[in-house]
């Protein structure tokens, strides 16, 4: 059996990691997204991030809008880097859009960045008026196993299936 070895200088080159001050974008910025070579390719692996302090912009009346997004994925090749994904969803702070376009926005820039044999964005926006928005966004390679995960977690979809209760996060 081969022994698994971390990762070296060379692959993490590339990476703005550590740098002494973070850059925030100021505006919705998909270039700042990174990805890194998934080490087991072949092999089908859940990875979730959640993103608890995630806001936007209402397009209308530009109030603030605040959520809670869950990003779950099986990797293919490529992996999304994590504070290149912080930065990112940061980036959506100005941007004016609806709650439904926001997560389908993060859902397909993922797919362009990482190609994933599956991904699903939930989002768990905080009510406004009475009325809280859960918006739900997923995509599958054509691989057979994952059209079929694909239309059975879009066919069992309801608020609350696919994140978790808040008191488990902390």
């Amino acid at each position: 059996m081969k022994k698994k070895t971390g990762r070296d200088a060379k692959e993490l080159k590339d990476f703005a990691l550590g740098e002494n001050q973070t850059q925030y974008p100021e505006t919705y910025a998909p270039e700042v997204l990174e990805a890194f070579d998934n080490k087991n390719p072949g092999k089908i692996a859940w990875t979730t991030f959640v993103c608890t302090e995630f806001t936007s912009l209402c397009p209308k009346t530009r109030q603030p809008d605040f959520a809670k997004i869950f990003i779950n994925y099986i990797a293919d090749k490529k992996m999304v880097e994590s504070k290149s994904l912080k930065l990112y969803l940061f980036s959506f702070r100005n941007h004016g859009d609806f709650h439904e376009d926001c997560v389908q926005t993060i859902c397909d820039d993922l797919v362009k960045l990482m190609k994933p044999k599956y991904i699903e964005v939930v989002g768990e926006f905080t009510p406004r008026g009475g009325i809280a928005i859960y918006p739900y966004a997923s995509y599958s390679s054509k691989e057979k196993f994952f059209v079929d995960l694909y239309k059975k977690r879009l066919s069992e979809y309801a608020p609350g299936k696919y994140s978790m209760e808040l008191s488990k996060l902390y």
